[in-house]
């Protein structure tokens, strides 16, 4: 049973840095697709970043700069380093996964919540001005 839980998450000032991580289990197949998506107050769960089993990797423009997704193969373990954190980077923060490669459509355009079928409970991210 494919399981993933995210940890990391906190309360920073503008600015600040803060990483999240995914631990996962339950699935050893090579070939992956994983991403972060984030829900601000009263607003859609939008994605973030993506990565691919291959390294390929795409961002919300919105994160681009500030934010790294990567994954630690032998720990099982995503991560999102966010730097430069503004007010507007405020949210419940997700990972989800598929297990096959990421479909052509994530290079094209925004990550959708059906691209993944399996996800963690989240965590939250509070930034203040």
């Amino acid at each position: 049973q494919v399981q993933l839980v995210e940890f990391g998450g906190g309360a920073v000032q503008a600015g600040g840095s803060l990483r999240l991580s995914c631990q996962t289990s339950g699935f050893s197949e090579a070939n992956y697709c994983m991403a972060w998506f984030r829900q601000g107050p009263g607003m859609d769960r939008e994605g973030v970043a993506v990565l691919d089993s291959d390294g390929s990797t795409t961002y919300a423009d919105s994160v681009k700069g500030r934010f790294t997704i990567s994954t630690d193969n032998a720990k099982n373990v995503l991560s999102l380093d966010m730097n430069n954190l503004k007010p507007e980077d405020t949210g419940m923060y997700y990972c989800a996964a598929e297990l096959f490669h990421c479909p052509a459509m994530v290079w094209l355009r925004p990550p959708r919540l059906a691209d993944f079928p399996y996800w963690g409970q989240g965590t939250q991210v509070t930034v203040s001005s």
